[in-house]
């Protein structure tokens, strides 16, 4: 009998709001010493996964080439990875990850409030032929930018997508635009 090469496909996200649906409904049951174990055993869990988690991370460090580039940039690894915060690249370059994985509409980082956990972000709009994106396709960068986020950078809280004409490239995290001081 051979091992299972693959598991089965699992959204991060979905899975999330499930175990605090779990707990929050064993809280409300009455049993208090119900919901106390049930807490403990997610806790005990995420410390055993966590640890499993920092050993394969040290392991694959250690290899030659970049073995963490295929792992950096799976949601369902990534998420886990940042759920333990054992996530080696900055929340910047997680946004830009999550971005780049949905690529079809164009977002641009304009600001990110830490404080509130807002990201603004501009979408550009079609060129060419003068037709712009419309609001529609902005709702869509927005459900597309929010669900990447939640396994990349879930400290993202809020999106806020704005609809810019096309042209030169826009502010990236981490940059001044040119002449500021």
């Amino acid at each position: 009998m051979s091992a299972p090469t693959a598991a089965r496909p699992v959204d991060a996200e979905r899975t999330g709001r499930r175990v605090e649906e779990v707990l929050d409904r064993l809280a409300a049951s009455g049993d208090p010493a119900a919901a106390e174990a049930a807490e403990e055993l997610v806790r005990c869990l995420m410390d055993f996964y966590g640890s499993g988690l920092a050993r394969v991370l040290d392991l694959l460090s250690a290899a030659p080439g970049d073995p963490l580039a295929g792992l950096l940039g799976d949601e369902l690894v990534a998420s886990l990875l940042v759920l333990h915060d054992l996530h080696p690249e900055d929340r910047d370059t997680r946004i830009t990850r999550a971005l780049d994985s949905v690529r079809e509409h164009a977002l641009e980082v304009v600001d990110f409030d830490e404080e509130s956990g807002a990201l603004t972000l501009r979408a550009r709009e079609s060129g060419g032929c003068g037709c712009g994106s419309g609001a529609g396709a902005g709702a869509g960068a927005r459900e597309a930018a929010q669900a990447a986020l939640a396994c990349f950078a879930p400290e993202v809280r809020a999106v806020d997508v704005r609809t810019a004409p096309a042209g030169p490239t826009l502010l990236q995290i981490g940059t001044a635009p040119t002449g500021a001081r």
